[in-house]
């Protein structure tokens, strides 16, 4: 274990129950309902489609049902956009592993970086493909950190107080990872920046923007959209939007 690169956290035993940090709670308290409505809203008249697409059987392979290409990244989220950047941000990866840490953008950085490019499939029907981002595999983090045998799940958490789960099966998938570029430039705070989580293979929600923490745990915590009725697994080829699907 190299210490420039990790920084020990005091060791937890059990799954954690409750952060004392009070940004938890930001974002349940204060989602802009009325800003979630309309870009739904937005996403069911199309706004964001490229104008007279038409999936083909070609894209069949790439493009899910119920999905549309979009031109451009739209933007969606809780509408509370932390205020951080390179210097402040932290990741803090805790609950069941043998390696606690806090890590640094600049300890990110050193890190080992990989460039991909994926296709990337939002629950409110777009879909972009060849998505260039950069940054860290989640694979390179695990391996240093060491979850223990009885992590089975993960809870992930962000600056604006937005939480998502994942099975230790998609976090350790070799396409995800805790980007900070995006077409070779810095990630800008709009979509997350300066670290968010890519989990290409589900719905977006599943990759959390502005992450800060990833707990580890024995059992599934649903997250923000998962205990309002989205589906817990979010697989986008099964069209896994809704708990009920």
């Amino acid at each position: 274990m190299n210490a420039r690169l990790f920084d020990r956290l005091p060791s937890f035993s059990g799954d954690p129950i409750e952060s004392p940090d009070p940004s938890e709670k930001i974002g349940l308290l204060d989602v802009n309902r009325r800003y979630l409505a309309a870009k739904l809203r937005q996403a069911e008249q199309g706004c964001f489609l490229i104008p007279g697409h038409k999936p083909s059987s070609r894209l069949a392979d790439r493009l899910p049902p119920g999905q549309s290409l979009v031109r451009k990244w739209p933007v969606l989220d809780l509408n509370i956009r932390p205020k951080v950047n390179e210097t402040s941000w932290r990741l803090s990866i805790d609950g069941l592993v043998h390696q606690p840490a806090t890590i640094s953008f600049a300890n990110l950085r050193a890190l080992p970086q990989t460039r991909l490019a994926p296709d990337i499939h939002c629950v409110t029907s777009w879909s972009r493909f060849d998505m260039d981002f950069s940054g860290v595999l989640m694979r390179e983090i695990l391996e240093r950190v060491r979850p223990k045998e009885d992590a089975r799940y993960v809870l992930v958490h962000s600056l604006d107080g937005y939480t998502t789960n994942l099975s230790m099966a998609q976090l350790s998938r070799p396409n995800v990872m805790l980007a900070s570029a995006f077409e070779g430039k810095p990630l800008n705070g709009l979509h997350g920046g300066p670290v968010r989580l890519i989990v290409p293979d589900l719905y977006f929600w599943k990759s959390a923007k502005w992450v800060r923490r990833i707990e580890f745990r024995s059992v599934m915590t649903p997250g923000f959209w998962e205990t309002r009725g989205y589906h817990r697994n979010g697989d986008p080829w099964r069209q896994e939007r809704y708990s009920r699907d």
